[in-house]
């Protein structure tokens, strides 16, 4: 079945009762969505699971989402073994009294999963009977997952890595945003609030300043530039014919000390510019050397 299919298979089988089927993500992940209320949620998990067309026997997760204002949604995903199509069931509890049927006689392995949701969001779950604490310690206060829960470590001390957006030091103009749960600097705790969430030094107590920005020199506009200089203002390349003209080296340059060695050829034994270069003459042997030989 589609998940258009599923969903309107779901509303059918609740009739009269006001369940709206949707169709959330997209692809291969497309998933049938049906919103019921929380009067009819124990209802709608039996007929997904009973339901021979449907098929749901399969339960794979239960959680909530803090939706602020409006209360909280439970959220449950079913999946059929069979025939490899899922659902999530989603019904609206208010924020005051977060109370739903619990699940738990019709998927066993639902009890995990509402102790899991009641410890972190305080949603009540009737007749699950054993909604004691599963993850935390029992003196711990709250519900973490609750969107106006206090982030303690974000008053400690200042958020590790990535900043939220506002709260570079290099600046940029944009507004500081403080995500749910981030006090404002001097609202919370007794310890001294950093540089962050509400930027640096604000509220009644103050807070730790900001580390400055480093400081690098402004850069030349393309006007201020140092010019190269002209090809005229160069110094020119010495020609073959002023090379010649240099001192030779049996002649005393200036600041030399001594006179080095030179013969006819030329400074260090080259031969003058033009002329090409000749090795000694070739001695032929004489007819008193071919007797003796």
């Amino acid at each position: 079945m589609t998940p258009d299919e599923v969903g309107r298979r779901v509303v059918a089988l609740l009739a009269p009762v006001e369940a709206t089927a949707s169709v959330s993500g997209g692809q291969g992940y497309a998933r049938a969505t049906v919103d019921v209320p929380p009067a009819s949620w124990a209802d709608a998990v039996r007929a997904a699971r009973d339901d021979d067309e449907l098929g749901l026997d399969f339960l794979d997760w239960l959680s909530a989402v803090d939706e602020l204002a409006d209360g909280f949604d439970v959220v449950l995903h079913l999946w059929s073994v069979r025939r490899r199509h899922g659902l999530l069931l989603r019904t609206r509890v208010p924020r005051d009294t977060p109370v739903v049927a619990s699940v738990v006689d019709l998927f066993p392995g639902a009890a995990w999963h509402e102790r899991e949701t009641h410890e972190m969001f305080g949603i009540d779950f009737a007749g699950h009977g054993e909604l004691r604490p599963l993850l935390l310690p029992p003196e711990f206060e709250g519900h973490p997952l609750r969107k106006e829960f206090v982030l303690a470590s974000r008053v400690a001390k200042p958020w590790p890595g990535a900043k939220e957006p506002g709260e570079s030091e290099a600046g940029g103009g944009r507004r500081p945003v403080r995500p749910p749960g981030v006090p404002a600097p001097g609202e919370w705790g007794t310890t001294p609030t950093p540089a962050g969430a509400a930027g640096a030094g604000e509220g009644p107590r103050g807070g730790t300043p900001a580390r400055p920005a480093r400081e690098r020199p402004p850069r030349p506009a393309p006007g201020e530039r140092p010019a190269r200089p002209a090809a005229a203002e160069r110094p020119a390349r010495p020609t073959a014919g002023e090379a010649s003209e240099r001192p030779a080296s049996g002649e005393a340059g200036p600041g030399s000390g001594a006179a080095p060695a030179t013969d006819e050829a030329g400074p260090l034994g080259r031969p003058p510019s033009g002329e090409r270069p000749t090795g000694p003459p070739r001695q032929e042997p004489g007819p008193d050397a071919a007797g003796e030989s």
